[in-house]
């Protein structure tokens, strides 16, 4: 008993000294008006770590922690001592740049007890990031489901806190994610994948779990360690066998600490034709038309995350030849387009979306994309260049393609430069499809048939009236199924609306219509609504009611 209770002193007694040497080196860190940080919450990169020798390590008391192409984090106990000075100078010279930290010696003594993972040959793939290529493909392998991912990180606890992010990356590649949201509350730290455009929990994970991950998804990313009360946005690439995954960083300061966004940026789904966007075959054959004219602009509009980016790089895919030159204005770029030259606005450099378009137009381009329409600079130059030879794709943030004309009106732009400059308007949101595997017949309730019926009594005289009593709706299955994740929904498809601008559309531009104007001039056109398209798609068995009214109301 009395071994006992010395043991327990003992160990408070460590406890104490540890939090009086870190407190202490806290109070340094301000004289020298350095970050101070906590390598044990820290992750040791091995590929950073070996560009300092051990013993030089040892004797100058210092350690490379993370590595970035040639900039260095670096951690130091005493950055006047001669050894260290002579270190960080030889990897000036080296071409190496670096960011200081101080740190207390029992930091720099779990740092130094990495140098034995350091792989003789390189191991970890290194330059921009340090995710491991092999752990992904281990786990993109392994994982089927997102309780198979849950398992990962529950078997993970304290002993291989490494591989964290690495199952949590590879997880969301497996069960096709856009989104990982790591969100700490009171006791534990919840991560959660946005499937399809909806979000789901995953696990709850440690708050010791969660500091790991916040530094080392800190570093990667290129942003400051020691910055907690405010947000900041970085981003790294994870180097897979056939391609190049982006990864968008978004930390946010909260109650219980950052809450930290990754944004995964796959190619794959990005590489959709035109066929396959979700138009309805007379829309498809229309948009076929004119996005293969030499001039004039097609605006597609809709909030964040309505598959925007999607649509207009399909345009650029069915446009892109040896014989045309193709640029693009991006904030940021998102995706990489082979033969495409894309370049992304520099806020802080003076080159925005305006200035940026002026230099575009010098470099004689036949199609341009500009990422969006922010204000008047960018849409009058947009509009010049679509009436002087170019043909020019960009997005817009309104609710319907109605609404386009009067929002360009409302920034300041003049009627007389929309009318003829504007080719197509149109408005776009997501909806899921319902899982294949397990969706079943339905039968239509009274409720559901009165919705749409109302919908079909509403289609413009252009367009044929779906046969009810020919229709073959599904509903998702509640309880779901392994492929689609007990979601009952699987992938997501467009529904469309556009404003072909004729010579009736033009004229009455001239005339700065109201929404209700240009809603009218649609329907006498014979342009169905999203919530019509949606409703044809029900019809076929491609989404449920439920999912279109959840979307679009």
């Amino acid at each position: 008993m009395v071994a006992f209770e010395e043991t327990k002193q003992q160990k408070k007694l460590t406890e104490i000294r540890k939090k009086e040497e870190e407190e202490s080196v806290k109070m340094i860190a301000t004289k020298y008006r350095l970050p101070y940080q906590d390598l044990s919450v820290t992750p040791i990169n091995t590929d950073a770590l070996k560009v300092i020798p051990e013993e030089d390590a040892r004797t100058g008391e210092i350690a490379s922690i993370q590595r970035i192409g040639k900039m260095l984090q670096v951690g130091v106990r005493n950055p006047e001592k001669m050894e260290t000075r002579r270190i960080l100078e030889d990897l000036t010279r080296h071409g190496y740049t670096y960011n200081l930290f101080l740190v207390s010696h029992r930091s720099l003594e779990r740092a130094w007890d990495s140098y034995k993972r350091v792989p003789k040959d390189g191991g970890i793939v290194g330059g921009e990031i340090q995710v491991s290529e092999e752990r992904v493909q281990s786990v993109l392998s392994s994982v089927q489901t997102m309780d198979n991912v849950k398992k990962f990180l529950d078997e993970i606890g304290n002993k291989t806190i490494s591989d964290a992010l690495e199952i949590i990356i590879g997880g969301a590649l497996a069960v096709g994610a856009s989104d990982v949201h790591i969100e700490p509350q009171d006791e534990l730290t919840r991560i959660r994948y946005r499937l399809d455009g909806v979000l789901n929990d995953l696990a709850f994970i440690q708050k010791i779990l969660y500091k790991f991950l916040l530094s080392r998804i800190k570093l990667i990313s290129g942003l400051k360690l020691n910055i907690n009360n405010k947000g900041q946005d970085g981003r790294f690439t994870i180097k897979m066998q056939d391609t190049e995954i982006e990864v968008r960083t978004s930390t946010l300061p909260g109650s219980y600490g950052e809450n930290i966004v990754l944004r995964i940026l796959d190619p794959k789904t990005i590489s959709l034709e035109l066929e396959s966007l979700g138009f309805q075959p007379w829309v498809e054959k229309q948009m076929a038309k004119e996005i293969v004219k030499p001039n004039g602009m097609i605006l597609t509009t809709g909030p964040t995350g309505s598959g925007k980016t999607t649509t207009l790089y399909a345009f650029l895919k069915r446009v892109h030849g040896p014989e045309v030159k193709i640029i693009t204005l991006e904030d940021p770029i998102e995706y990489h387009l082979k033969g495409i030259e894309q370049t992304q606005v520099e806020k802080e450099k003076g080159y925005d979306f305006g200035s940026g378009l002026r230099s575009i137009l010098r470099q004689d381009p036949d199609v341009i994309l500009v990422g969006e329409i922010r204000d008047l600079e960018t849409a009058e130059t947009a509009m010049h260049a679509a009436l002087t030879g170019h043909l020019v794709f960009s997005t817009l943030h309104t609710n319907d393609a109605a609404g386009t004309i009067p929002r360009l009106i409302d920034i300041g732009v003049k009627p007389n430069i929309i009318a003829p400059a504007i080719n197509i308007a149109m408005a776009q949101r997501l909806v899921r499809r319902l899982c294949p595997q397990c969706k079943k017949p339905h039968t239509l309730a009274e409720s559901e048939l009165k919705e749409i019926k109302n919908s079909i009594n509403g289609f413009p005289k252009q367009v044929e009236k779906p046969d009810l009593s020919k229709a073959t709706p599904f509903e998702r299955a509640l309880e779901g199924c392994v492929v689609c994740h007990k979601t009952g929904y699987k992938g997501r498809i467009s529904v469309y609306e556009i404003l072909l601008v004729d010579d009736t559309v033009e004229n009455l531009i001239l005339h700065s219509p109201s929404v209700g104007d240009v809603r009218k001039a649609l329907f006498e056109q014979g342009q169905i609504t999203m919530k019509q398209d949606g409703i044809l798609k029900v019809l076929t068995g491609v989404t449920d009611l439920e999912e279109v009214l959840r979307v679009i109301g």
